[in-house]
């Protein structure tokens, strides 16, 4: 018998009305809309029509979803600020970072989607220096840490998963290097949270980040940052606003008095809408179970490797399912985005990256799903070499 998720996968499917016209193979970039997630932006949207605004109770929505991204990773509410993007989360951390002092190195892998890097690269005029940690063949070796880190090391910027070919680094790992150098550790999780169980408190990371529209099954506009409580309130993001006051109904002007904990790092008028859908995806994520997606997303990418494989396809990354987001990668020859775009004409949405085409499946997708995508693939490339 063909492997089955732990779950009732008909009945997922039938909760996403894009499968009756594509087969979405692109969450690496965008999560296709479920029933659930249209049901809560109609709910933001019909509250506005009618009442114009609601403030408490849209207010209530963005602290429900607070709640279910802290549940989601093991954390407190109180530990998780709301934001915008992850663009934005990366600079309120590093604003909130002192870089004049003796500590004033940064380690980025070459594996970050190129929005943490440059934040990084900002704080240049600020006194940071960063040190690079190579990425090969789509994989970032472990072993390149040990050349970037040392004593001036303030913090480790590692992605759980690398963006361009879904490799996920080991984070227990990255932490154990950089606590031998007494660095703190900021993970970017956008390309894996949504696909795998994830525990801030087991890992004892500082500080991690992840937007919604991806594995997460919602839209853009909205991110959660994780702050590990011992060292929150030693920090003062200069990147800050109302919401990061300790009473920002006070209104008043010319207190800096900061929000307890990672609610300190909340900047202005919060993502309201956004929330609505973000909690919602996020609640039935939950309810699914991390741990039963992660089996199956797992099982995915093995086919997908196997399958590229068996059609002459060249990986990029790792072909260890369990060391990888449910994303594969494919070099091309050409150009990826008239692949893209070809894939899509024949009804299978991918997402290309640089030289790649990547296959990102994720709980809803099936066995077949994964081998038609493949078979369009190997009939796009068959006719792109022609």
């Amino acid at each position: 018998m063909s492997p089955r998720p732990l779950y009732d996968i008909e009945a997922v499917r039938r909760r996403i009305p894009l499968l009756q016209r594509f087969i979405p193979m692109n969450n690496c970039s965008q999560a296709p809309q479920m029933d659930i997630t249209r049901a809560a932006a109609e709910e933001y949207l019909e509250s506005w029509k009618t009442d114009g605004m609601d403030w408490d109770r849209w207010m209530g929505e963005v602290e429900a979803s607070r709640i279910s991204f802290s549940r989601l990773i093991n954390a407190s509410p109180d530990d998780v600020s709301v934001c915008v993007s992850v663009s934005q989360a990366t600079s309120s951390v590093a604003s909130a970072l002192d870089f004049s002092g003796s500590r004033k190195k940064v380690a980025v892998t070459e594996g970050e989607f190129p929005t943490v890097g440059h934040v990084w690269r900002a704080q240049e005029r600020h006194g940071a220096e960063l040190s690079w940690v190579p990425a090969r063949d789509g994989v970032i070796p472990l072993e390149g840490y040990r050349d970037a880190l040392d004593e001036e090391t303030i913090l480790v910027s590692a992605c759980h998963g690398y963006y361009q070919s879904g490799f996920k680094q080991d984070l227990a790992a990255v932490v154990a290097m950089a606590r031998e150098v007494g660095a703190l550790v900021y993970v970017d999780a956008y390309q894996t949270l949504g696909s795998c169980s994830l525990d801030v408190k087991a890992l004892d990371l500082d500080f991690l980040a992840s937007g919604n529209l991806k594995f997460l099954m919602g839209i853009p506009g909205i991110a959660f940052l994780y702050v590990n409580p011992a060292i929150a309130e030693t920090l003062e993001p200069t990147l800050t606003g109302w919401g990061g006051r300790e009473d920002p109904y006070a209104f008043d002007l010319k207190d800096l008095t900061w929000a307890r904990a990672a609610r300190r790092f909340d900047t202005g008028t919060p993502p309201i809408f956004e929330a609505y859908v973000a909690r919602a995806a996020m609640d039935y994520l939950a309810e699914i179970g991390l741990d039963a997606i992660q089996a199956w997303t797992e099982e995915l990418s093995r086919a997908l490797c196997e399958g590229g494989k068996a059609r002459g396809f060249q990986l990029l990354g790792t072909e260890d399912s369990t060391r990888k987001a449910p994303t594969t990668a494919f070099l091309i020859p050409g150009d990826s985005h008239d692949v893209e775009s070809k894939l899509r004409g024949r009804g299978i949405l991918a997402s290309a990256r640089g030289p790649a085409i990547r296959l990102a499946p994720h709980f809803y997708s099936t066995l077949q799903d994964v081998e038609v995508a493949l078979d369009t693939l190997a009939e796009v490339l068959g006719t792109e070499m022609a």
